[in-house]
């Protein structure tokens, strides 16, 4: 039994006149005979009566008909639905997050994201940049934005912005009024660091980024999430480099002052992994590139 068989045996049903019927399905009465006569030896029963003047129902094709409407339209519903997953306009994308990510206008772009896709479902997690990678190469994510100054060599991404580090001084540090902050002046306070474990690359560039001003940071307090050294900055725990973003987040108690003479940026990349690219995550990746 094949579906074109229970739209041959529908049609017939609703018009109970082969020439008719035939006419609706746009083939000649034969072809529709033959393929009406296959469903019944297929089905063992007798669907139809005929006689020269009238077509009707049998009490099985009766109740035939109404198990045949049912999977036809379930038979639509699955070829919608698969074209729908084909085209990236239904499924469930798995995303990682970095904090400072609510500053830089992600949850916008989501939203955005979320109103052209409705039956798209994003599920959100925050994790630091080094987790990210490792739960994307594990296949627990579909992607990520993460500080990530080059693309590792296994997974793939697309630079989503890329911004300055400023200088993140207490507001009633001496440094605090100038438009400029010198980071050699710095060199006696105790620095703010992001832990070299969740991002390595920018804790060794900050490192040599004081280094090259003449001085060897004083670490002494490492952080996991950017907002914290922004907190401990505002506490009086500290001096800190700090993306550009940051200075969104509204947290009073500090000022953020461009630097002097040196230039370290803030690289924040959407990754992902290719084995797990599907129609849903190209048209994420669509709305973010549009965006960059």
């Amino acid at each position: 039994m094949e579906l074109r068989h229970l739209r041959y045996f529908v049609t017939l049903a609703e018009e109970l006149h082969f020439g008719r019927a035939a006419q609706r399905l746009s083939i000649s009465q034969p072809p529709l005979s033959f393929n009406i006569k296959q469903l019944e030896v297929d089905l063992g029963v007798q669907l139809f009566e005929r006689s020269s003047k009238q077509v009707r129902l049998t009490a099985a094709g009766a109740v035939f008909l109404v198990e045949a409407r049912q999977i036809l339209a379930q038979a639509a519903d699955a070829r919608t639905l698969a074209a729908r997953i084909a085209a990236g306009k239904i499924g469930r994308l798995q995303l990682g997050f970095v904090a400072s990510m609510l500053y830089r206008d992600l949850p916008q772009r989501l939203k955005r994201f979320q109103h052209d896709n409705p039956g798209i479902e994003l599920v959100l997690h925050e994790l630091n940049s080094a987790e990210q990678i490792e739960a994307l190469r594990a296949g627990r994510l579909d992607a990520g934005f993460a500080h990530a100054p080059t693309v590792p060599s296994d997974l793939e991404g697309i630079e989503y912005l890329t911004e300055p580090f400023v200088c993140c001084l207490p507001e009633d540090h001496p440094q605090a009024q100038r438009r400029l902050a010198d980071l050699s002046a710095l060199a006696s306070e105790p620095l703010v660091l992001f832990a070299r474990e969740v991002s390595p690359a920018y804790y060794e560039r900050i490192v040599a980024l004081c280094v090259d001003a003449g001085f060897a940071p004083t670490q002494r307090h490492e952080v996991r999430h950017w907002l914290t050294v922004v907190a401990l900055v505002a506490a009086g725990m500290g001096v800190a480099l700090v993306p550009a973003a940051l200075a969104r987040a509204g947290m009073a108690g500090v000022r953020y002052l461009p630097l002097r003479n040196r230039t370290i940026r803030s690289v924040t990349r959407l990754l992902w992994s290719p084995a797990r690219m599907t129609p849903a995550l190209q048209g994420l990746l669509d709305v973010v590139g549009d965006a960059v």
